[in-house]
Formats: structure tokens, C-alpha cells, sequence
């Protein structure tokens, strides 16, 4: 049965928590890290006497979080009163363990002083919960409410495989990226992943089109993640134009901030497309039939 409102409140939560990332690249972008050297609390105050400065991207990266932790509280109770699919009800329970290990990671980056590994794991961790935020959205929406609509994947090799190949190869892409921000790798490693993944995504994309150009969900899925990844690789040329114009300013310009910040943001926004068009050819790309039967048969 669709619900509107638990829909409406998966999407708000997937806008917080994309919010969130913004909040987080803010801090890397700023060098605002280690602003507030104790955690959890903030100079050993729930609120900092001043919000100015590092201080204020730090401490309010901190309070977005704290926002999202407590709206994923009230989504996992809501799932678990109100849902009928029991694989929803623990992918409720997932996210809030997610939100706890992530609030964790985030604390030992500042008890730790900013280790690279941590550092890493908290900003992929990151973009695979707000993912996860926006498949709760898909999962409540009336679309995915009505059912799939089943088409043969006759494709060689399988359109299945290949939309799973791009969500995995635009996550390896991230993580490549978050550890160049953290200067655990150069840059040329983050470029490279950046030509492959347009070319995986343009690739699948198109061949998912050509395919089934008349199937609403798999055509929609497949146009955003391509026109999202293509502007996100415009978005990362521009971060990077900024970074080269304004090395010799003692402290981050705005513009290299704004561009910095909207391609980690339009990362996050590329894993979750990546990811929604992989399920969409999962549910709806089946098998040709006699491949189905064969593996029955052998099954039995």
C-alpha cells in the first residue's frame, strides 16, 4: 500500500542528508578541520560560545549530523510500525546503524587528528547513506508501488551486469576522490577514474536506451545518470581551474570552495543515480526465458 507521507519524509530525509555532504565538503574545502579539537561536544559545550570562522563550518557540520541521526531514528521506528516488506523494515534498522558508525568515524577523525583511512572511510561512508536515502525514496514512491514492468535482457553482455558494473566503478570513483582530498593520493588516480567512469556511463547508458527506449523507468534512470555524471565532470574541471587560479591565496577562496563543494555534492547525487539506474534494470531486465528455464533445470 503507497504512503504518502512516509514517501514525502524519505525524500526530505535524502535532501537533509545530501545537505549534510554539503555541510561535510564545507570543512575538508575550508580546512576548517580539527576546528573544535574535542568531540562530542564542542570546547566541552553542547554550543560554542562563537560560531565564526572554522568554528562555524566545524560545529555546524556537527549539528546537520545530528539532525539527520535523529530524522533516520524516526524513519527506522516509522518502517518498522508501518511496513509491510520486511526487507524495508531492515534496511530501516541498516541506516541507523549506518548513521551510529558514521557519527563514530566522524568523532575518531577529531580524537585522532584527521588519520587518512578514517578520514576516507567517513566520506564514502557518507555518500553511500545519502544513496541509501534516496533508494528509500524510490522504495516508497507510487512508481515502484504499481509493480515492474518486465522486459527480456537480451543484450551481450547482460544490461544487468553492466548497470551493476557503472554503480560499482562511480563508488570506486569516489572513493579515489576522497582519498585525493585527504592526501592519501595524488590527483592523477581521481583523473583517470574520471574518464573511465564517463565512458562506463556513457556506455551503459546509451546501450540501455537503444535497448529499451520505450520503458519509462529504465529510460528516465538512464538519462539522469548520464546527464548527472556529465555535469559532474564539468563540475570537477571547474574545482579543479579554481584550485590551480587561487593556490596563491593564504586561505580558500570562495569560488574554489563553491565549485569544491558542488562536485563532492554532485558525487554523491552521481553514486545515487548510478545506483537507482541498477535497480531499475535489475527489477524490470529479467532473462531471456529459455535462460531461465536452463537454470532450473539444472537447479532441480
Amino acid at each position: 500500500m503507497y504512503n504518502r507521507w512516509l514517501h514525502f519524509y524519505c525524500v526530505v530525509l535524502a535532501v537533509c542528508t545530501l545537505f549534510l555532504v554539503v555541510a561535510g565538503a564545507s570543512v575538508t574545502s575550508n580546512d576548517a578541520g580539527l576546528s573544535v579539537p574535542d568531540w562530542p561536544l564542542s570546547y566541552g559545550k553542547l554550543m560554542p560560545d562563537e560560531m565564526k570562522g572554522g568554528i562555524f563550518y566545524e560545529h555546524g557540520h556537527r549539528m546537520v549530523a545530528t539532525t539527520v541521526g535523529f530524522l533516520t531514528i524516526i524513519l527506522a521506528v516509522w518502517m518498522w510500525k508501518t511496513e509491510e516488506r520486511g526487507w524495508m523494515r531492515k534496511l530501516g534498522w541498516i541506516a541507523l546503524g549506518a548513521v551510529i558508525v558514521q557519527g563514530v568515524l566522524g568523532g575518531m577523525t577529531v580524537l585522532f587528528l584527521l588519520p587518512k583511512p578514517v578520514s576516507i572511510s567517513h566520506a564514502c561512508l557518507a555518500q553511500l547513506f545519502f544513496t541509501l536515502t534516496v533508494c528509500f525514496a524510490l522504495f516508497t514512491s507510487a512508481g515502484w508501488k504499481r509493480g515492474p514492468e518486465v522486459v527480456e535482457d537480451t543484450g551481450s553482455p547482460p544490461l544487468r551486469s553492466l548497470a551493476v558494473l557503472a554503480a560499482l566503478t562511480v563508488f570506486a570513483q569516489l572513493a579515489l576522490g576522497a582519498a585525493y582530498r585527504h592526501g592519501a593520493l595524488g590527483l592523477v588516480p581521481h583523473v583517470v577514474g574520471a574518464i573511465i567512469v564517463a565512458g562506463v556511463v556513457l556506455i551503459v547508458a546509451m546501450f540501455a536506451l537503444q535497448q529499451f527506449p520505450q520503458h519509462r523507468p529504465m529510460r528516465r534512470a538512464a538519462l539522469a545518470m548520464l546527464l548527472i555524471t556529465m555535469v559532474q565532470v564539468l563540475a570537477g574541471i571547474a574545482a579543479y581551474m579554481s584550485r590551480i587560479y587561487t593556490s596563491d591565496s593564504i586561505q580558500p577562496l570562495p569560488v574554489m570552495v563553491a565549485f569544491t563543494v558542488l562536485h563532492v555534492a554532485l558525487g554523491a547525487v552521481t553514486l545515487a543515480s548510478s545506483v537507482v539506474f541498477a535497480i531499475q534494470v535489475v527489477r524490470n531486465a529479467r532473462p531471456p526465458l529459455a535462460e531461465r528455464i536452463s537454470a532450473v533445470s539444472v537447479a532441480s
